[in-house]
């Protein structure tokens, strides 16, 4: 039996759920004490910059550039910062993690979601592990706090279960952010937490918090809110709150978990887990017609029960999108749930 085609109706409900992440100010030494963390509040900056950006035909006319080097390119948006008596960022969200990548939430064809069932309910006994050790070394590495991580004094990572005897503490900084894998033993029983939620042994949720050294005074990065069609002149960076208090988009922060795909053609870094492996920050696509989702997901399928058995780097991929989420009937566009 030969599965030529995705379903017209196929979709997938996520399975690594964050919250969005909250935004506080304290000091470094402070971080066990939970009651001398303030919120963050957004405030407005408006400045009068120089110019920097112009268009050809202005390069091209000598005199219209001076005219315009001369005029001030005014700036106004939002802002967010440590208290100037503070030096240390804390970010702060839960992670629920969810089994059943074997069943699509939705399907319209029996045969292929019975075929899918049989070959992906065999992956899940084993597979897994692979995906669980990786989305733990992207928390434990604070990969999720993205521009706040760089040039940090210091990074500390704090993970807490209600089955764990004491909350895990990890050093960014030990965990490359190159790198996708560790033996580290506590990094270990992050994973299993993981596994269990994937796999559907035990319902699993975990609170993460970021303590990150900065310096007194120092400007953070909260994410920032799409605006279309700003009229001129008016404020034109507007960053995310949550009853005034600064945060991050949980889309933001689970892209930074299903950043485990080194399994591209020559990989170099990992990458966000996509269907055509897209990193639109840099314009390009890594996986090709041959070797994106819709593609290896039919090699699967049509595998021999044999061949099935086999945990290869591609499976790994497969699952990790299915993990991910998304609408993926052969009539609609790919899109995340």
């Amino acid at each position: 039996m030969t599965i030529a085609n995705v379903p017209s109706v196929l979709a997938f409900d996520r399975k690594l759920e964050p919250s969005d992440a909250l935004m506080f100010s304290g000091n470094w030494n402070d971080s066990a004490d939970g009651k001398k963390w303030l919120p963050i509040e957004l405030f407005e900056r408006r400045n009068r910059a120089v110019k920097s950006n112009f268009k050809q035909e202005v390069l091209n006319d000598e005199e219209l550039l001076q005219k315009e080097i001369t005029e001030a390119n005014l700036s106004w948006g939002d802002d967010a910062a440590l208290a100037h008596n503070h030096d240390t960022l804390r970010v702060s969200f839960s992670l629920r993690v969810v089994s059943g990548i074997e069943q699509p939430s939705v399907c319209n064809e029996k045969r292929f979601e019975d075929c899918f069932k049989t070959k992906i309910s065999a992956y899940v006994q084993n597979g897994l592990v692979e995906l669980a050790n990786r989305y733990a070394y992207n928390i434990v590495n604070g990969r999720f706090l993205w521009r706040n991580r760089v040039g940090a004094l210091a990074a500390k990572i704090v993970v807490d279960h209600s089955s764990l005897d004491k909350e895990l503490e990890f050093n960014a900084y030990d965990f490359p952010l190159n790198q996708t894998n560790s033996n580290n033993i506590e990094l270990g029983k992050l994973a299993n937490l993981i596994l269990q939620g994937l796999s559907g042994t035990e319902n699993i949720l975990l609170k993460v918090s970021a303590f990150v050294q900065l310096g007194e005074g120092q400007r953070v990065w909260p994410s920032q809110e799409m605006v279309l069609n700003s009229p001129k002149g008016e404020k034109s960076r507007h960053l995310f709150e949550l009853n005034g208090q600064a945060a991050m988009h949980c889309e933001k922060i689970g892209n930074a978990l299903r950043t485990i795909d080194n399994w591209y053609p020559d990989a170099t870094t990992p990458i966000a887990v996509e269907a055509y492996g897209t990193v639109t920050q840099r314009g390009v696509a890594y996986r090709s017609s041959r070797n994106d989702f819709k593609t290896l997901l039919l090699a699967w399928l049509n595998e021999s029960d044999e061949q099935a058995k086999e945990i290869t780097n591609n499976k790994h991929f497969v699952a990790a999108m299915l993990i991910r989420g998304g609408v993926f009937g052969e009539s609609a566009g790919d899109g995340e749930n």
